[in-house]
């Protein structure tokens, strides 16, 4: 499935979702890299067979070997730190954020890619998962690599639309 295929598989009441998604991706100005790095890693985090199978392809089109191993490594290694952050944060009891998080993180720091691609990519994947402390601190550092906030605005939507496209898809798969 390409993404023609996926805009062909929304249903009518998901109009909207069909033109967002091919305007996140058609009309978007970011780098090739910076977008279908994007995509790729909120494919993933979107949870949808459907969607990731159907995007897939033409972001490993559009991405070297080392962007798209990177992309990947940053849907995989947001899952852990989103769930775990949000969780520190969510808790009532301030002593678990002065706690060492003793996790293995270390491709944050050796991305493979250009560090700012990686952290919009991780921005786009935490806003998936609804981590603020992530979504802050991935801010931060993009706005202190000089990023501007059209660029940081461009991945959280283009997470928004594919995590409504791919949680749209899976339900009209569930009810057919």
């Amino acid at each position: 499935m390409a993404l023609d295929d996926l805009k062909q598989a929304l249903p009518d009441y998901a109009k909207d979702l069909k033109l967002n998604l091919g305007s996140v991706i058609g009309n978007s100005e970011l780098p090739k890299q910076q977008l279908w790095g994007t995509v790729l890693a909120c494919a993933i985090a979107s949870r949808s067979g459907i969607a990731l199978r159907a995007l897939e392809p033409e972001a490993r089109e559009n991405l070297s070997d080392e962007a798209y191993g990177a992309a990947k490594s940053a849907a995989a290694v947001m899952a852990m730190n989103n769930v775990f952050y949000r969780t520190r944060h969510l808790l009532s009891d301030p002593e678990y954020g002065t706690m060492r998080a003793g996790l293995r993180m270390n491709v944050i720091g050796n991305p493979g890619v250009e560090k700012a691609d990686f952290e919009l990519w991780s921005l786009a994947v935490s806003a998936i998962n609804g981590c603020g402390q992530c979504l802050d601190s991935h801010e931060q550092v993009l706005r202190k690599a000089g990023v501007d906030r059209e660029t940081i605005q461009e991945a959280f939507k283009i997470a928004a639309v594919v995590q409504a496209v791919g949680t749209t898809v899976e339900a009209e798969a569930q009810l057919a």
